[in-house]
């Protein structure tokens, strides 16, 4: 059998190792994983009784237009309901885009280190993928400019940016909206939205009335506590939105996502609460790097990228050891960093001594 020939070779996603294999394999009574960036304080318990209450449901297929949580979603953030797709996850909304614009004879031009996801769909339906290196973690939006042509058809803006946390800032944002050429779609990825505190963030929904080449990804993945549902939409115009719908797969969410999300979407209150409490930790992890002189990108996500100074397998190694279960910079883009989920207050206490003694020991691996 012959496949594609840009799939050989090609890496698989790696996620974070599930708890219980890492249990297994190192006898640990306990483990923490913090390596997927997920809420450590769950979902809203709305969202668990609305499951509960559909549980009745499976027989029958799920609504494939998702109207309920298609209202909730457009009055929740003021859009037009014909202005919203979602998708398992908006990890399937970037595989819709790249299934939809890209082929052997286009580009798409991505930062590098960012999101895995959009080199791995645009590589499989053959395009060029054009790596334009970031400064300091954050997106050099200007020399990505530079790299758009006339066969360009996506760039992606992802914002905060993951793996490293930063940001770009509204004027930097709206400048580069405002060259970038009408055929090419900007893509601002905002999986980390609800965590972002500062207040020069680019408020992305407002600037759909006036690009027509603009579309912002949102997930119920992180701060709403929902990845095991899978469900994300993308925002764009109307006539981007119906350009792209017929490549999404009939019924592509769950009964129980969809129920799940308008649960959670009108606990405001939930949400409210486990960003402030992110918020106040991701201060403590700074304050820890600062008192052992470690470099770390300031993130306005759900999670810290560390420089520890030495390879980041090595610290994911010794941390496994100890029941936590983190990502490795070296898989990232970034060798000698590590990336944490920010977890709960006593989870977060329990690395800190973990580390505390790593850092005050023989180096790791010797």
């Amino acid at each position: 059998m012959k496949a594609k020939s840009q799939l050989h070779g090609l890496p698989s996603y790696k996620p974070g190792k599930p708890i219980e294999e890492v249990k297994r394999e190192l006898g640990l009574a306990k483990v923490v994983k913090l390596a997927s960036n997920e809420n450590p304080y769950g979902a809203s318990p709305n969202a668990a009784k609305a499951i509960q209450e559909a549980a009745t449901q499976t027989a029958v297929y799920p609504d494939g237009y998702a109207a309920v949580i298609r209202e909730k979603v457009a009055a929740k953030i003021g859009v037009n309901e014909n202005q919203l797709v979602f998708g398992n996850g908006s990890d399937e909304v970037i595989q819709f885009l790249c299934r939809a614009f890209l082929c052997p004879e286009t580009n798409t031009v991505t930062a590098d280190p960012t999101f895995s996801q959009y080199k791995l769909n645009a590589t499989i339906e053959g395009a060029e993928v054009r790596e334009v290196p970031s400064v300091n973690g954050v997106h050099d939006l200007d020399a990505m400019l530079e790299a758009i042509d006339d066969n360009t058809r996506i760039v992606w803006v992802c914002n905060p940016n993951n793996p490293s946390g930063t940001y770009v800032d509204e004027r930097a944002f709206v400048s580069f909206l405002e060259r970038v050429p009408s055929h090419v779609l900007v893509v601002s990825d905002e999986a980390y939205y609800e965590y972002v505190t500062v207040e020069d963030y680019p408020e992305t929904l407002p600037l759909l009335e006036k690009y027509d080449n603009l579309m912002v990804l949102r997930t119920f993945s992180k701060a709403y506590g929902l990845a095991a549902l899978r469900i994300g939409y993308g925002v764009a115009n109307p006539s981007l939105i119906s350009l792209i719908d017929p490549v999404r797969p009939p019924f592509n969410n769950t009964t129980f996502a969809h129920v799940a999300a308008v649960a959670a979407l009108e606990d405001d209150a939930f949400i409210s609460s486990c960003v402030e409490k992110n918020t106040e930790a991701l201060k403590q992890f700074e304050q820890f790097c600062k008192q052992h002189a470690l470099n770390y990108y300031p993130s306005q996500t759900n999670f810290i990228l560390i420089d520890f100074n030495r390879p980041g397998d090595e610290i994911f190694d010794f941390l496994l050891k100890k029941g936590f279960i983190v990502r490795s910079g070296q898989a990232l883009g970034f060798p000698t960093c590590v990336r944490i989920s920010v977890g709960t207050e006593e989870e977060n206490k329990e690395l800190f001594t973990v580390l505390e003694e790593m850092l005050t020991s023989k180096p790791v691996g010797q």
